[in-house]
């Protein structure tokens, strides 16, 4: 998708947002995204609520409910409004929509369903290609925005006039049987089997020809429609038609050919649904469908492997650590006994100010369970692949690799693998806990080229950077003899290589993470030994290292 399709994408959401839906924008937080936000803001009429939905909102602020200190204190229930309410006809900005906890998910669903009129924009943050927001959720939405690889071009134009009009002619543009039927049957021949998908498309060619000025929708809205909301959830080529055959072509010699007549344009006119076909054929990347076997596939693995626990964590579960003044709405227990020994020095002085109760609890006098939970543990292997002594690493490499993975089916830790070779760094293996992805990502890897150790060193620390925001707890693994000769930018220079190295290793030590280094020389390194202090890293010997040993270390460095 590129600036264009993006853009027109957030202005038809600007016209229905609550008919579309809403829009999930992937990419990751910087100047293009701020730039489409930016522009959507724009796009929305002034008065628009536009409201953040953190990952984490209980449900009492997210639908409302019982304001439990105000009920108490009047003695009759007291509410208080939810944020959908609050929202009413605005937008719903979930921000790392990605990590939106799957009950969070259900209720933003059913809220919909039910015909709650906000529209939603879901900002997807997903570090790797199978990290992406729930099926659910995008299910409800129209448009599936790709800005990973989208440069902004040009200024921004400012359609807020143009869409305050469309939003009033809206209710009265029409579509006929026929184009249901083409979107229907694009949809059919992408393999979408959503039925909310040609609905979605309807309402964006609704949007389209609004903002058009028409009061009916054309095929050039159809085929608009096709682009931005089908194509993007395709899972299947179109099939190809069979030709006509021989018989149906009249032969020269037949007495009907002789009379040469105009064809009649209406004939002779292409078929909507091969228009609106051909636009979202046309608008699929290439490798997307690729990427969706590949996506699926990941998720029936994990869906077999029973990892929804693990990745949506609750304030009600973990070992019991105390008690601790807190709100019960966020999802914590409440202590009822200690929320009353908290109240109880107090009553006397309440009850002069209040007039007499029975007793009179306030909000700072609650009190909830607290409890300790394990954060899920992601070790990344950073493994030095040039030279000739490659597969050698790798061997040692692979042996911790399979070691830690079989921990984590009891632990439900994640591994994931880089290898930093020739000019640069490659992800091998993003963080999971396949045993069987872990092998097949390690056995095809190459070795020999130079040795680029900053690209390593910052690939993986970028990676880290990205477990620990995500709430997880990243362990570092590098295996290298240190020396480096190929710079950032995939220069051979020794001593500038060497230098970035260092660079690169001091901001390491900075952020804190725990670090491993395994020196892979045929003996110890004094440079490696150097740059291991230079990160805050434990410093390993591989010669006196097997598999197992190292596996220790890495517990260690935990």
């Amino acid at each position: 998708m590129d600036w264009a399709d993006a853009r027109t994408a957030a202005t038809l959401f600007a016209v229905d947002p609550a008919g579309t839906g809403g829009v999930s924008v992937r990419a990751p937080p910087g100047p293009v995204r701020d730039r489409w936000l930016a522009a959507l803001r724009g796009d929305l009429p002034e008065g628009t609520t536009l409201r953040r939905l953190p990952p984490t909102i209980p449900d009492d602020r997210l639908l409302g409910g019982i304001d439990l200190a105000l009920t108490l204190g009047a003695g009759r229930p007291v509410t208080s409004r939810g944020l959908l309410e609050e929202t009413g006809q605005g937008v719903l900005l979930l921000a790392m929509a990605e990590r939106m906890p799957v009950a969070t998910i259900a209720r933003l669903a059913a809220a919909r369903d039910a015909g709650m009129p906000f529209g939603i924009a879901a900002l997807d943050e997903g570090a790797t290609r199978d990290e992406r927001p729930s099926a659910s959720l995008l299910d409800r939405l129209a448009f599936h925005v790709e800005l990973e690889d989208v440069a902004h071009q040009g200024q921004d134009d400012d359609h807020r006039l143009a869409i305050a009009a469309a939003r009033r002619r809206l209710p009265g543009v029409c579509a006929d049987a026929g184009m249901i039927e083409a979107l229907c049957a694009t949809a059919a021949a992408l393999g979408i089997d959503s039925l909310r998908a040609p609905l979605l498309a309807l309402r964006a060619a609704r949007a389209a020809a609004a903002l058009a000025g028409r009061d009916n929708v054309t095929a050039e809205d159809a085929a608009l429609a096709g682009r931005l909301v089908l194509a993007p959830r395709a899972t299947a080529l179109p099939a190809a038609e069979q030709e006509a055959g021989s018989d149906d072509t009249p032969e020269p010699g037949d007495s009907d050919s002789s009379d040469t007549e105009a064809a009649d344009p209406a004939e002779t006119a292409q078929p909507l649904a091969d228009i609106v076909l051909e636009a979202a054929q046309a608008a699929i990347p290439p490798g997307l469908l690729q990427q969706l076997r590949s996506m699926e596939a990941v998720r029936k693995q994990a869906r077999s492997m029973g990892l929804a626990g693990a990745l949506h964590k609750s304030g009600k579960r973990g070992r019991p650590a105390g008690v601790c003044a807190g709100d019960p709405r966020q999802g914590l227990r409440l202590n009822l006994m200690e929320t009353l020994r908290a109240a109880a020095p107090w009553q006397a002085l309440r009850r002069r100010s209040a007039g007499p109760a029975l007793i009179e609890v306030r909000r700072n006098d609650f009190r909830v369970n607290r409890v300790k939970q394990r954060s899920e543990t992601t070790t990344i292997f950073i493994v030095d692949a040039s030279g000739s002594a490659a597969l050698n690493r790798l061997a040692e490499a692979k042996g911790a690799v399979e070691l830690l993975l079989a921990e984590c089916y009891v632990r439900r830790d994640r591994v994931a693998v880089f290898a930093f070779r020739g000019r640069g760094a490659q992800l091998l293996l993003p963080p999971t806990r396949s045993l069987v992805r872990a092998k097949r990502s390690l056995s095809g890897l190459p070795g020999g080229g130079g040795t680029p150790l900053a690209a390593g060193i910052d690939a993986g620390s970028a990676l880290a950077e990205e477990v620990r925001r995500r709430g997880g707890t990243p362990t570092l693994v590098l295996l290298t003899d240190g020396r480096a000769n190929v710079t950032r930018d995939g220069t051979g220079n020794r001593a500038l290589a060497e230098q970035e190295a260092g660079v690169a290793a001091r901001q390491l030590g900075q952020r804190g993470f725990s670090v491993l280094l395994v020196d892979t020389s045929p003996r110890p390194h004094p440079p490696t030994q150097r740059l291991a202090m230079e990160m805050r890293a434990r410093y390993v010997a591989l010669p006196y290292a097997d598999a197992a040993a190292l596996s220790r270390a890495i517990q260690a460095a935990r």
